[in-house]
């Protein structure tokens, strides 16, 4: 800490984290060095899977490795600073540290909100234009696409961010979480909030429920598309297709708005229990979801599989 005539200026924050006893943090970090592992392990997995299998070249998967790629920036912005407190007595950060962490968690929040909303348009597009499909989701449109998504994640967390580390902090550095998150931030500072706050609600508004609001849109347009389709059984292929990323979203929302819609609750165990899933949790079964009823992310493991067994075989003899 810093001093000056009227107040003493904090240069680092203190971490809470999710439990301060000692044998708990050790039973905790296997776990969630488990968790973040996994969340590596299958995130990559799937990224390669889709590059080198020319059959999952289509715009879908593209979109898909991208959800993958910031799912695995989102997990390591937060993770292994997690799980190094585990193991540390003083579970401090220091000010750009925390502005760092909280910028670029906020970056791949809010372009993940974007992407899931270009996700769903994609699947609008399919259900809805099948015939047309190919000519307006062009390679060069989707990477354009993705560039905007991640674009405005960018811009959204660096204008709610840099108001939030102008303002002054002092005397208190306690930070009631296991992450630099901006409620609790914000509830340390010994200056007037009012910009900053007003920054944070403007970008919740126009990036969180503006695109919740294309997602809905966008599933309201496909609902009339697969009323229209006369046979059972091409509604029930179009619905297949809609319904891991329905889960995704449901997930990926669901749990974001039982995080901050109630700020009050902001330093209790369940909120952070409930960070823990949205942060933690939701970038690990994510390609689980798009994994489990996929037909052709399916076949593409097993010719992969068969790949390496052949491989293996030859080598054996």
């Amino acid at each position: 800490m810093e001093g000056d005539e009227n107040h003493t200026s904090v240069d680092m924050f203190t971490l809470l984290g999710l439990s301060d006893e000692k044998e708990l943090q050790l039973i905790l970090f296997p776990v969630f060095l488990g968790i973040y592992l996994v969340t590596l392990i299958w995130n990559l997995g799937l990224i390669i899977l889709i590059r080198i299998n020319s059959n999952l070249h289509t715009p879908m998967y593209l979109f898909l490795s991208s959800l993958s790629f910031i799912d695995i920036c989102y997990s390591s912005s937060i993770s292994p600073r997690m799980l190094s407190d585990f193991l540390c007595d003083e579970k401090t950060i220091s000010f750009m540290a925390c502005a760092t962490q909280l910028f670029v968690t906020a970056w791949m929040g809010l372009a993940e909100c974007c992407l899931l909303a270009t996700m769903a348009y994609d699947r609008y597009v399919a259900i809805g234009s099948p015939l047309q499909y190919s000519g307006i989701m062009v390679p060069g449109r989707c990477w354009k696409m993705i560039a905007v998504a991640c674009g405005s994640g960018f811009l959204s967390s660096l204008v709610r961010t840099v108001p939030c580390f102008h303002l002054s902090y002092c005397g208190l550095n306690i930070i009631e979480h296991f992450f630099c998150d901006i409620p609790q931030v914000i509830s340390l500072s010994c200056s007037n909030p009012f910009i900053c706050q007003l920054m944070v609600f403007l970008i919740a508004i126009f990036v969180g429920v503006g695109t919740l609001l294309v997602i809905l849109l966008s599933y309201g347009f496909i609902a009339a598309s697969i009323l229209n389709i006369s046979s059972v059984k091409g509604s029930a292929k179009a619905l297949n297709t809609c319904a891991s990323h329905l889960a995704a979203v449901t997930l990926f929302y669901g749990t974001a708005l039982s995080v901050y819609m109630h700020p009050g609750s902001g330093h209790s165990m369940k909120h952070k229990v409930l960070s823990v899933f949205y942060v933690i949790f939701v970038p690990m079964l994510n390609p689980l979801i798009y994994s489990l009823r996929n037909k052709d992310i399916k076949e593409a493991l097993k010719r992969l599989i068969k790949r390496w067994g052949i491989f293996l075989s030859k080598n054996n003899i």
